[in-house]
């Protein structure tokens, strides 16, 4: 019961924001309330004797009030899919051990090529140029040696791995700038250390601007720089699709289409009003889906928005299939046939699309609540949007002023509408 004393000022307290930054952060809505937010000890008691979780109860639970900030770094491991609730402890000891091991063989292959890899400290300026050769750093006039000796097809996978990292540095330094967690420079090189082995493992996609913001928190929670990495690779299995960009295409193209199906179909009115002023491709929506919302809350208020909609769209076989595919940029198809005992264990929204046959809606959560903002703004948005500007004004308007939890029910309410209109 002690856990429950505070109120959303204290939540605040758990990631305390820099003195000077105080008016600039958005005002925290989400409380933790007894019997409604998943509690440590509703927690442990959650697990059986050698470690199996009843996971259909914890879903039950986060859905209704959100996660505990002393536990959320330990349910999102499960939540993203890098345990197995069925598992035993011995049997997740022996995992994390494992992926501890791997991800210390790239941090060391990583920091065989930079050094500043591992240092407690982080890359801003370019070291290395187009061609690979290094840089000459202008205060010593030595060439520090980061180049690239050889042009060979893993060398341009070092180039541009290489020309990537200030990027990452330049975006660490932006990145929840107003918490005081990353004053500490160790903490801003531990985001650094992870972004930059995940854009080298990752070498289909890499790093995308944007990825900061999805690993800011995990980084933030998980203590363990190995744990976090691997928390955040599960999140980029659901994710880094989104983060796909070619010359003719983007990633969240995907999404915004769904999300034009959706309003087209629910709010006929505003989809015909937003075609009529240049605002039909739904391109105002991408940074609410690349960084789930990230901009838009506080960052508790963040947290429980995306620990709610992933124990929504939870379902319990992403363990096995992402241990199966055993590979970064493969996020697998959950194409299986459940009984009606097995859909206990999956989250409500998955749940309603598995009951009507749709295995390719995960993660469309978020396009729903992008669905609920729109119509929460609908006679604003018909009244004064007069161009694409007008719109990326008015939607704005709801940082800091729109409660996760009302947006959550509502993009709920137009699911249910939408899989009406559709079956």
């Amino acid at each position: 019961m002690m856990f429950f004393k505070s109120v959303a000022e204290e939540l605040d307290s758990y990631y305390p924001v820099r003195a000077e930054c105080e008016a600039d952060v958005p005002k925290t809505r989400f409380k933790a309330r007894v019997g409604k937010t998943l509690s440590p000890r509703r927690w442990n008691v959650a697990f059986s004797e050698d470690g199996h979780l009843d996971i259909a109860g914890v879903l039950r639970r986060i859905q209704i009030g959100g996660v505990h900030p002393t536990i959320k770094g330990a349910v999102w491991e499960f939540l993203l899919g890098c345990f197995d609730p069925n598992s035993t402890y011995d049997e997740r000891n022996e995992v994390r051990e494992r992926r501890r091991e791997k991800y210390a063989v790239w941090k060391a292959a990583c920091r065989k090529m930079v050094p500043t890899i591992g240092s407690g400290k982080f890359i801003t300026t370019p070291i290395i140029n187009d061609d690979g050769t290094p840089v000459q750093d202008p205060s010593s006039n030595v060439r520090v040696n980061y180049g690239v000796s050889n042009r060979g097809p893993s060398d341009e996978r070092e180039i541009q791995w290489k020309l990537t990292l200030p990027q990452i540095g330049l975006d660490v330094v932006r990145t929840d700038r107003t918490l005081a967690y990353y004053e500490n420079e160790a903490n801003q090189a531990k985001l650094w250390d992870v972004l930059s082995i995940y854009a080298w493992v990752d070498n289909e996609i890499g790093y995308v601007q944007g990825m900061n913001d999805i690993c800011s928190p995990i980084v933030i929670l998980i203590e363990d720089e190995a744990d976090a990495f691997w928390c955040f690779e599960r999140a980029m299995r659901r994710l880094r699709e989104n983060f796909r960009c070619t010359a003719t295409s983007m990633g969240v193209q995907t999404q915004l289409c769904t999300l034009k199906q959706i309003i087209k179909a629910v709010d006929p009115k505003l989809h015909h009003h937003l075609e009529e002023v240049d605002g039909g491709e739904y391109l105002f929506a991408i940074r609410m889906l690349m960084v789930l919302f990230r901009r838009e809350f506080s960052l508790v208020d963040a947290m429980y928005l995306w620990e709610v909609m992933w124990a929504m769209e939870y379902n319990p076989n992403i363990y096995s299939l992402y241990e199966a595919s055993n590979t970064v940029s493969s996020s697998g198809q959950l194409d299986v046939k459940v009984t009606s005992k097995e859909l206990k264990q999956y989250g409500k929204f998955e749940r309603k699309n598995m009951e009507k046959g749709l295995t390719e809606q995960r993660g469309a959560l978020a396009v729903f609540l992008v669905a609920s903002v729109l119509e929460k703004k609908n006679k604003q948005l018909l009244k004064e949007a007069q161009g694409m500007d007008d719109i990326v004004q008015i939607l704005g308007e709801i940082t800091g002023n729109m409660d996760a939890k009302k947006a959550l029910k509502k993009a709920l309410k137009i699911h249910k509408k939408y899989l009406s209109k559709a079956s």
